[in-house]
C-alpha cells in the first residue's frame, strides 16, 4: 500500500496523545469514586459500576480515530479492476479475389460492414488498429481509440494483388509495436526471417494485444505464414484467423476474368493454433457478422494502482457509529 499524502500519517501521533487523556480521565474519575464510597452501600456501588463494558465505546471510538488518520493519507493499493485493456488489430486480405460478389454487395465490402459492427461494439479501453495485406503488408491505421478514425481507416481498403498471410501477422505485430510506442523488432518487408526475434514469452502466457486475421484465398507470396505465426507466438500475441468461402474452391468472375480462388483451411487452422487463437469459416454475410460479433479476444484484465480512501472513511464511521450507538444504550450517554 502507498500513500497519496503519507505526511498526514503524522496525525496518528494524536491517538496515544488521547489515549493518555483517557487513562488520566479513569484515574480521575476512580478517586471521585472512591470518596463516595463510604455513602454507598457495597451493593449499590457493584450495580453501577459498568466493569469493563465502559471501556469499549472509547475503544471504538479510537481505533476510528486511527482508521481516519491513515485515510487523510490518501491511501492506494493495486487492485484487479473489470477495466479490459488490450489491442486488437484487424488484419484484412485486401487480394483482388475479394472483390468476389458471392457475399453481398462483395466480400470486401461485407468484411468492412461486419468489422465496422466489431469496432462499434468495442469498449472505449480498447484500441484497435487496422491492417491491409496482399502480396506485402500495410498498417493503415495505428491502434487508437477513436472509433472515427478506425472507420475511416477502413472504408478507405479496396482489392488488390496477390495473398501473403505472413506479410498480414508481421505487419499487425509491427502495429502492435507502434500502438505501444516501442521500436519495432519486426521487419514488415519480404523478409522471410526477421533479423531480430523476440525473447520468447512462457508458454500460455498472453498480451493483452490480438490479430484478427481475414483472408478468402490460400497463401501464394513467401515468407512462410507459420514462421511468422510463431513470432506472435513467442510474443503472446493471439491470432484469430477469420476465412471466407471453402476448401473446395470456386470460380469467380471479376472484371471479365475467372479466377478461381481457394480457401487453405489448414494454414489457417495451423495458425490460430500454433498461437493460441480460433479459426472461424464464415460462407455467408451473416455468417461473417455472427462471427464478428461473437469475437472473444480474451483481453487481459490489467490490474490498477487505485484510491481506497473511502473505505478507509467509511470504515471509520462506522466504528464512530456503533461506539456512539453501544454508549448510549449501555450508559445513556456518549463516551
Amino acid at each position: 500500500m502507498t500513500f497519496m499524502w503519507p505526511v498526514m500519517l503524522y496525525s496518528l501521533i494524536l491517538i496515544p496523545l488521547f489515549i493518555a487523556l483517557y487513562l488520566i480521565l479513569q484515574r480521575r474519575r476512580k478517586r471521585i469514586a472512591a470518596n463516595y464510597q463510604t455513602l454507598s452501600t457495597s451493593s449499590d456501588i457493584a450495580k453501577r459500576d459498568p466493569g469493563l463494558r465502559r471501556h469499549i465505546p472509547p475503544i471504538l471510538f479510537m481505533l476510528s480515530l486511527a482508521i481516519l488518520g491513515v485515510g487523510l493519507a490518501r491511501p492506494q493499493t493495486e487492485v484487479s479492476l473489470p477495466h479490459i485493456e488490450g489491442t486488437v488489430i484487424l488484419a484484412f486480405d485486401v487480394s483482388g479475389s475479394m472483390a468476389a460478389d458471392d457475399l453481398k454487395p462483395t466480400r470486401m465490402e461485407a468484411a468492412k460492414t461486419a468489422a465496422e459492427s466489431f469496432v462499434q461494439h468495442q469498449p472505449s479501453t480498447v484500441r484497435i488498429g487496422v491492417v491491409a495485406f496482399s502480396d506485402s503488408g500495410l498498417s493503415v491505421q495505428t491502434p487508437t481509440d477513436d472509433e472515427d478514425a478506425i472507420l475511416m481507416a477502413i472504408n478507405r481498403l479496396a482489392p488488390e494483388r496477390g495473398t501473403s498471410l505472413a506479410s498480414g501477422i508481421v505487419a499487425s505485430l509491427a502495429a502492435i509495436d507502434a500502438g505501444a510506442g516501442q521500436p519495432s523488432e519486426i521487419y514488415t518487408n519480404l523478409t522471410p526471417v526477421p533479423t531480430l526475434t523476440p525473447t520468447p514469452v512462457p508458454q500460455g502466457t498472453y498480451a493483452p494485444a490480438v490479430i484478427i486475421l481475414l483472408t478468402d484465398g490460400e497463401n501464394n507470396e513467401n515468407p512462410d505464414p507459420l514462421a511468422a505465426a510463431q513470432i506472435a507466438a513467442n510474443r503472446g500475441v493471439r491470432i484469430y484467423t477469420v476465412g471466407i468461402g471453402s476448401a473446395a474452391g470456386t470460380n469467380l468472375h471479376i472484371n471479365g476474368f475467372t479466377v478461381h480462388t481457394q480457401l487453405d483451411e489448414s494454414m489457417l487452422q495451423q495458425i490460430s493454433q500454433i498461437s493460441g487463437g480460433t479459426y472461424y469459416n464464415a460462407q455467408s454475410t451473416q455468417d461473417l457478422i455472427k462471427i464478428y460479433n461473437n469475437l472473444n479476444p480474451q483481453l487481459v484484465v490489467t490490474p490498477q494502482v487505485t484510491e481506497v480512501t473511502s473505505i478507509f472513511a467509511g470504515a471509520s464511521i462506522l466504528l464512530m457509529l456503533i461506539g456512539g450507538m453501544v454508549s448510549l444504550l449501555w450508559f445513556s450517554r456518549l463516551p
